[in-house]
């Protein structure tokens, strides 16, 4: 079932304060984190999956940009 965000958030502004409270205890706080994370977006999995430089490909990017820089310095 399919709810939107607004309407729930419009149902527990409703709802007494005891009742918030016992809802809240449902889902402790490692459910919520877990939840969360589970939620990858297909952009997210995109840039978690790409390329990385390793510390030599850095180092070496890094040189390559300093030379670049004094050349167009001149």
């Amino acid at each position: 079932m399919k709810v939107e965000f607004g309407h729930i958030l419009h149902l527990l502004g409703q709802m007494p304060a005891k009742q918030i409270a016992k809802i809240k205890n449902e889902f402790p706080e490692t459910y919520i984190v877990e939840k969360a994370t589970a939620e990858v977006s297909d952009f997210q999995k995109f840039i978690l999956d790409g390329p990385v430089m390793s510390d030599e490909q850095y180092s070496n990017f890094t040189t390559q940009r300093q030379h670049l820089d004094l050349w167009r310095a001149h």
